[in-house]
Formats: structure tokens, sequence, C-alpha cells
């Protein structure tokens, strides 16, 4: 496998979920929080932005056109075309406005999985795995998480694995891909606390997860017992998100920050916040797109 190749500048603070869309050939992504929405055009090297006017915080592909945009307070349906959102659900808690939308994935009946994070303690294990249906209703799956994070299936969608991120661990889960519930929650990998924590996830054609670590300069690849595989060093401390691309999905663009640094360690971390490439030579999925 080769080293992480600086490809974009885009200073991001937060960039997350990174998105391949095949009948585009195009890659979406969000900077966190409301900042702007990006698609980046490998063929061209077109790079577009969109202003965002909500807290978004991931996207998800639709069936029927578009993006899932998750935000920190509901679910939205997004046209990049129109720029416009429309509302599919609201907030998770909503007597609990600290608790909040963070990531998200599609499984493979095109429902989506998406996560919470109490905003007020993010340490807190307040956060919940839920489940949006096609019709738009909502259903919680799951809790204890301290930030539920990352979301991944295994190929066959018979298996869940979740980031619980300020629990440094992964954990995986029994998954029913006729009922949409999950069963059986135990762990799949614990993080040491020098290695940062476990942040974006995915799942490639062979069954073996990755994960980003944030804080800890490098992405790891598990298989499917939880052994550590591999591990790509960063020249960045924060290691996000990442998606695997292109005509045989078999390069990965991931996604970093800059989030909460100093300016001397922006200035000693030039590339935090940018995209980069790694020419994974595993071939990846195609992400799921939602039903509803």
């Amino acid at each position: 496998m080769n080293q992480p190749e600086h490809l974009l500048t885009v200073q991001n603070r937060l960039g997350e979920t990174p998105i391949w869309a095949p009948e585009e050939k195009a890659l979406y992504w969000v900077d966190w929080g409301g900042r702007p929405s990006y698609r980046f055009v490998p063929e061209t090297s077109k790079i577009s932005t969109f202003a965002v006017e909500i807290p978004v915080t991931a996207l998800a592909r639709r069936a029927s056109g578009g993006f899932v945009a998750i935000a920190q307070n509901g679910i939205f349906a997004w046209d990049p075309e129109s720029n416009e959102y429309e509302p599919l659900a609201g907030p998770p808690e909503p007597e609990n406005p600290d608790i909040c939308f963070n990531d998200g994935a599609v499984d493979r009946q095109g429902r989506l999985l998406v996560g919470t994070v109490n905003m007020a303690d993010p340490f807190a294990p307040d956060g919940s795995l839920y489940r949006l249906d096609a019709d738009c209703s909502l259903h919680e799956l799951d809790t204890g998480y301290a930030t539920a994070n990352g979301i991944g299936l295994s190929p066959d969608g018979k298996t869940l694995y979740v980031t619980d991120m300020r629990h440094n661990k992964i954990v995986v889960l029994n998954y029913d891909p006729l009922e949409g519930a999950v069963s059986n929650r135990r762990l799949f990998a614990s993080v040491p606390s020098e290695e940062g924590m476990p942040d974006g996830l995915t799942v490639d054609a062979e069954g073996y997860v990755w994960s980003g670590h944030w804080d800890g300069w490098r992405l790891t690849r598990y298989d499917p017992d939880g052994t550590i595989e591999r591990q790509v060093r960063f020249p960045v401390q924060h290691v996000i998100s990442f998606a695997f691309t292109g005509q045989e999905l078999e390069e990965l663009y991931v996604t970093t920050a800059w989030w909460g640094f100093s300016d001397e360690e922006r200035k000693n971390q030039p590339s935090a916040g940018d995209i980069f490439r790694l020419k994974a030579g595993i071939r990846g999925l195609v992400e799921p797109a939602f039903a509803g």
C-alpha cells in the first residue's frame, strides 16, 4: 500500500463523511457543523462548494436523487442543484436539545442508521443509535455511547460496527436485515489512548474494518475478528473519515481536521483539514442509498 498523498487544499475545520457518487463520478463531503459542503470531480479536478445554513454533520446518498443531510438538529433531504434542504425528521430528543445527531450510514435495505452525542458533554454515555425508515419514522436501537460516531456494515449486511468514540472503542452488533434490529452488542476493538480516539469507519469488500483516529495520526484496518491488519501513518493529527472512490473503488479519499488547534499547531501541520488520497489496492463497496 502506498503512503497517503496530499490531494486537495481545502482547510476544513472538520472534514466529514466523504461519499462517492458513482453516477456522477464525484466525491461529496461536509465541513462539520454548518460550514460549507463540497463536491470534487477527480476527472476534471473541479471543486464546488455549497453554503450551508444548518449544522450539517454527515451525508448519505438518497435513492430518489440528491442526498440525506444529517444535522445536529434533524435529518434533511438535500438537493445540491438547488442547494435546498427539506426536513425528514426532527431532533432525536426534542426535550433535550443537547442530544444531537452526528454520523450515519445506510443499511443494505435503504434505512439510515445514525448516532447521537451529548454536545454539552461528549464524554457522557448519552449517545444512542437510531434507525430512520423509508417512511421517515425514527426508532432507537441502542444507547450508552460516549459520542456515537462512524458506522459501517459487513458486506452481507448482518454485522454492524459502531464507533463508541470517547469510550475509545469500536463495538460490533448483530444486525437483522429484515427487521432492522440489533442484538448481542460486544467489543470489536479497543484503541489505546496514545493512539487517539476512533473516529470515522467503513467496511471494505473483504469485510475488513477501516477506522480513522482523532488525535492519533493514523488510519487502521482491522480484520473481521478485530485484529489490526495494518496501520497507515498520516502527517496530520486528526484523521477523520474516508470513502472508497474511482472506477474500481480502490482509492481512499481521506478527510482531516484542525479543530482545536492553536496557531502554532496549525503552523506545524499546514495540511491539517485537507484531503488525502491513499491507493489502497483493496476494493471498497458503493455506499447504499436511503430509500425514503
